[in-house]
């Protein structure tokens, strides 16, 4: 699952492009860059063969994880200086280059499904968030009230981007 943040409203999104992080620095002297990625782990974008920043694509030479970030030489980037004006840039994938997973989606393609109670069928919101601590993701639903609903398999009863639902098992407390 990739991260937040998104942005829908992106032209790029519409192209079947998704954003996967962003350039922070410069690294050494070859052209380097390092990328925060906003993807589960650092090594998702190892996967990737060719980037995009600012609707350009670029193949990657060199990709390593340092720490949580991604050191990538792109292919026409020879130099610090070179690397210094990509600073600040979203880098983004195609959402083509990627297989997800059975079971596993894009955080942008959960945003703004409707979530229902699994018990009932009703419907108490919608995905507005998801937040990434540690342990696991966890969706923030609003609807009459704010749910903070983790996602993992005891509370996500099924999830249907296709039809534009999540269906959840809320737990006595959570729903009052």
């Amino acid at each position: 699952m990739l991260s937040p943040p998104f942005s829908q409203g992106d032209g790029l999104m519409k192209q079947g492009f998704l954003e996967a992080g962003r350039i922070i620095n410069t690294h050494g002297i070859r052209g380097e860059i390092k990328i925060e990625p906003w993807c589960d782990s650092p090594d998702f974008l190892r996967q990737i063969d060719t980037l995009y920043l600012d609707g350009q694509p670029f193949n990657v030479l060199s990709c390593r994880t340092s720490k949580r970030d991604v050191i990538v030489g792109l292919d026409g980037v020879t130099d610090v200086n070179g690397a210094m004006c990509l600073k600040g840039k979203t880098v983004c994938i195609r959402r083509d280059d990627v297989a997800l997973p059975p079971g596993r989606y894009f955080i942008v393609d959960l945003i703004g499904l409707e979530v229902r109670d699994a018990a009932d069928d009703r419907v108490i919101g919608t995905l507005t968030e998801v937040l990434t601590p540690p342990a696991h993701p966890v969706y923030v639903v609003k609807g009459d009230r704010e749910y903070l609903i983790p996602a993992v398999d005891a509370f996500i009863a099924e999830t249907n981007p296709e039809r534009g639902y999540i269906r959840v098992n809320l737990i006595e407390g959570m729903g009052d």
